[in-house]
């Protein structure tokens, strides 16, 4: 039987620990046999989860790891702590043996803090995706996805997305029937469209309290859904297109021009999410040329395609 080891660390987040091993421990085989001997493994017999709220037995010790087909490794409330000496070192050796080693969320930092995803493109939260590239230089972050998987390293973004990832595992080691029966079991989709992008919420750069700019953001933002070009921006500003174009990325660090492209992407999300317009209606209340033109830029910058959207995030009402 294939044994998946959950490390356990202090601080550990209940979700990210909690869903792998609800996941594995619902995989049966085609014979209604468990597919995976779950494992719970810690430096200690008890830690602490994030927030305080209760604690973790941890039956198995860090020695246990060596002895596991795939480890998974959950997020830690502060993430940029200092990653034991032991807890590495045991990552360490799993993997040189070969270990499947994935981690969820978060957990990406302590995965990061081993060395073993340096030289490899990597996810976690999105949140948290320009701290681990600050950190950990050496990887190639990729806040838009779900899950990476590079073979024998697997990433994922936030608890949710540890189940995609999970359901990929179950499939790539029993097969497509065993993992849709183990969505199934979860309520889930086996696979989802899109990636972790959908999920992000696209702020405009935001422009210093006071700043010569303020006006026009706003009335770029009240009139995205024209077919403004940069010069007609630029009369609106009173200044030339050449020092708008200096001063929007000095204020903003972005171009009028894409501030405008992500100003009409925001208003389609909510366009989709409170109204049950078609999609070209939107289109133009958005102020895109075209369908074809919103479906390119809505997929290039949210990641999944309108409909999609709309499907994951439609509001009960309107």
């Amino acid at each position: 039987m294939h044994t998946v080891a959950v490390l356990v660390l202090d601080q550990v987040i209940p979700s990210d620990f909690t869903v792998p091993i609800d996941t594995f421990g619902r995989a049966r085989l085609p014979n209604g046999r468990a597919a995976y001997r779950v494992r719970v493994c810690g430096p200690a017999d008890e830690v602490a989860a994030a927030g305080g709220a209760f604690t973790i037995k941890a039956p198995y010790r860090l020695d246990a790891l060596a002895d596991a087909d795939t480890i998974i490794v959950p997020g830690l409330a502060d993430p940029t702590l200092a990653l034991p000496t032991e807890v590495a070192d045991a990552l360490r050796t799993a993997a040189a043996n070969g270990t499947r080693i994935a981690s969820v969320c978060v957990g990406a930092f302590v995965l990061a803090a081993t060395g073993l995803l340096d030289g490899l493109r990597a996810t976690t939260h999105w949140a948290a995706a320009d701290t681990l590239a600050e950190l950990h230089p050496g990887i190639e972050v990729d806040p838009n996805v779900l899950y990476v998987d590079n073979g024998q390293f697997l990433t994922s973004a936030g608890a949710a997305a540890a189940m995609d990832m999970c359901l990929h595992m179950i499939r790539k080691d029993y097969g497509s029937a065993v993992a849709a029966h183990a969505a199934r079991m979860a309520v889930m989709p086996l696979e989802r469209e899109g990636g972790q992008a959908q999920f992000i919420a696209h702020d405009q750069p935001p422009a210093p309290a006071g700043a010569a700019l303020e006006p026009l953001l706003a009335w770029l933002e009240d009139n995205c859904d024209r077919d403004l070009t940069l010069d007609e921006v630029a009369a609106q500003a009173g200044m030339s297109t050449r020092t708008l174009n200096r001063r929007f990325r000095d204020q903003t660090g972005t171009t009028p021009l894409q501030w405008l492209h992500r100003a009409r992407v925001r208003r389609a999300q909510h366009l989709l999410e409170t109204t049950g317009h078609p999609v070209e209606r939107i289109a133009a209340q958005a102020g895109f040329g075209s369908p074809t033109a919103f479906r390119e830029r809505f997929r290039r910058v949210v990641g999944t395609s309108p409909q999609a959207y709309r499907r994951a995030f439609r509001s009960s009402v309107g």
